[in-house]
C-alpha cells in the first residue's frame, strides 16, 4: 500500500487546480473508469469490496442542502471514528472544512493519505470532461469535521 505522510492542508487556496495534474498524486491521469482490484490487494478486505461497490457512488455528504441547475452544496459531518464510505468526484467542486481536526482518505489509486485540517481550509478541484477520483473520508481525530462541499455541475 502506498503510504503518505500526514499533509498540512493550504490554509487558503484562492487558485482553483487542475486536478488532471494537481489532485495531490491521486491518480487521476493514469486510471481507466473501471476499478482496478490489483490496485487495492494491500488494503483490509472490507474497503476493497467497498469501493467496486461503490465506484461509481456520487453521494459526496451527510445531506444535500441546496441545489440549483448549476451547482449542488454539501453538509458532512463525521464524528470521531466515522466515515463516508467511497465516493466520486467528477465535477469542478470545493470543500471548506468548519474546524479542525484529522482525516483519512484511500483513493482509487491505491494510495492512503492523512490530513490535518485548521478551520477555514479550502480546497479547490478544476476536473475537466472525464476526469474523476473515488475515495473515502474517515476522522481519525479527536473531534467532529464538518465540511461543506459545493459542486458545480456540468
Amino acid at each position: 500500500m502506498r503510504r503518505r505522510t500526514w499533509r498540512r492542508v493550504p490554509r487558503r487556496t484562492e487558485n482553483v487546480y487542475d486536478a488532471g495534474r494537481r489532485l495531490a498524486g491521486n491518480g487521476v491521469d493514469d486510471v481507466t473508469d473501471a476499478p482496478e482490484s490489483e490496485r487495492y490487494k494491500s488494503w483490509p478486505a472490507e474497503k476493497r469490496a467497498e469501493i467496486l461497490r461503490n465506484w461509481r457512488n456520487r453521494k459526496v455528504g451527510t445531506r444535500i442542502v441546496s441545489e440549483t441547475d448549476s451547482l449542488r452544496i454539501w453538509h458532512l459531518v463525521l464524528k470521531p471514528g466515522e466515515r463516508v464510505p467511497f465516493h466520486r468526484h467528477d465535477e469542478p467542486y470545493f470543500w471548506t472544512v468548519m474546524g479542525p481536526g484529522k482525516s483519512r482518505s484511500y483513493y482509487h489509486d491505491g494510495t492512503v493519505a492523512d490530513a490535518i485540517l485548521e478551520a477555514g481550509d479550502t480546497m479547490h478541484y478544476s476536473l475537466q470532461d472525464g476526469e474523476f477520483f473515488v475515495h473515502d473520508l474517515e476522522n481519525i481525530g479527536e473531534t467532529p469535521l464538518e465540511f461543506v462541499t459545493v459542486e458545480f455541475k456540468a
